[in-house]
């Protein structure tokens, strides 16, 4: 999983690269793209590099031919100011919040996972579903698969009446929400198995696959870590309310006729055409906003496409703010992402905090958390409480 990611980010900055580097001719194009895939993915660089090596030997008589190639590298060191490169490991928490004694023996006694069959296509490893594999990794645990339209929470609340002393969950962020709820609510540790489509949380973990999870369980490893909350709902990864949500609930209406991804970009379209921003009053000023992203600890890089944290212990909320109020202010926030200006731009305001009161003069605001969408009230309080849920990550080194 995490070495596909990571190809694929190769892959684009290795495109991006080259077409910016184009204009200076063939040789930094080349350069360019090897340079970017680099940066993302050591061997598919290193195997680019080769390869206009070899082409470049051929051509060693040409001139300006390393004044090119070296202009070349440096484009391809430059897309670094406008996408940052993601780190590799995972993020961290302080050393007295790693676990090493949960309760859980390397078959699985007193594990329960309930398997979200409608998740998405995510790191479940090898093939076949994720429950015959959870079922030939952890015998002694009990592994449920969940009916088309069952209720997730409900088949969590029996798993804990049943004895089990530590639930989770084979699914994407939102079903790894919905477990997280139940977790806390019961004191008990949470097993996060990858199977959606992004897996946010569970990257962050260091769990990039089901036998992630499971070396996690069977060595009764894992992490404590940070825990969000809005409108009296957990999340782990975001909330959000503005435009994001009515893009989520636009591309949900669309996804079972076109797929996910397709609805994601028609979803897009309209939003940016015809999305509208809202008013709301945040700790007793009156803001009129396109959106407002809520994460729980700090994420990075900054901008309003936040996608990796370094910590999962650090107490904050991190906010991000698209201003509506500024003239032309989508426009100018694509423009600053562009040039790598977006710190110095007045349309997004950034901050941490630990406690985050909304009013809506409008009515009930629409939130999203992990990736779901639901129906708030007109007053909210976004927060850090203190909770912390215990979560099974792999040992590392």
């Amino acid at each position: 999983m995490a070495a596909g990611r990571f190809l694929r980010r190769a892959v684009l900055r290795g495109a991006l690269a080259g077409a910016a580097a184009r204009p200076l001719g063939p040789p930094a194009a080349a350069a360019g793209a090897v340079t970017g895939a680099l940066q993302e993915h050591a061997a598919l660089g290193a195997v680019g590099a080769l390869a206009v090596a070899a082409w470049a030997g051929r051509r060693r008589g040409e001139v300006r031919l390393v004044p090119r190639l070296a202009a070349g590298v440096v484009v391809g060191l430059a897309t670094r100011l406008v996408w940052p490169v993601a780190p590799k490991g995972p993020a961290a928490v302080r050393a007295h919040r790693t676990v090493t004694s949960l309760p859980a023996d390397p078959d699985g006694t007193g594990v329960g996972i309930v398997v979200n069959p409608g998740a998405g296509s995510g790191a479940v490893g090898g093939e076949g579903s994720p429950a015959a594999a959870l079922r030939a990794a952890l015998p002694a645990a009990r592994i449920v698969e969940l009916a088309e339209g069952g209720d997730l929470v409900a088949a969590l609340e029996e798993l804990v009446g049943a004895g089990c002393r530590a639930i989770g969950v084979a699914g994407g962020d939102g079903s790894i929400n919905a477990a997280a709820g139940v977790a806390l609510a019961h004191g008990l540790p949470l097993v996060a198995v990858p199977a959606g489509t992004l897996n946010h949380l569970a990257r962050d973990l260091g769990v990039e696959s089901l036998e992630d999870a499971v070396d996690a369980v069977r060595a009764g490893h894992a992490a404590v870590i940070d825990v969000g909350w809005i409108a009296g709902r957990p999340f782990l990864n975001t909330a959000s309310f503005g435009s994001y949500v009515e893009l989520v609930d636009a591309r949900e209406a669309l996804e079972d006729r076109v797929g996910k991804w397709a609805a994601l970009a028609v979803a897009l379209v309209r939003v940016l055409r015809r999305g509208s921003p809202v008013r709301v009053v945040l700790d007793g000023e009156e803001r009129v906003l396109w959106l407002a992203f809520l994460g729980n600890c700090r994420y990075h890089p900054p901008g309003v496409a936040p996608t990796w944290r370094e910590r999962l212990d650090d107490g904050q909320i991190d906010v991000r703010l698209v201003d509506a109020s500024q003239p032309f202010a989508r426009a100018r926030l694509v423009a600053a992402a562009l040039t790598g200006t977006l710190r110095r731009s007045r349309v997004l305001e950034t901050f941490e905090t630990t406690t985050l009161h909304v009013r809506s003069p409008d009515g009930p605001l629409r939130l999203a958390r992990d990736g779901e969408t639901f129906d708030g009230t007109a007053e909210i309080v976004v927060a850090k409480d203190g909770s912390r849920l215990t979560v099974y990550t792999p040992q590392r080194s």
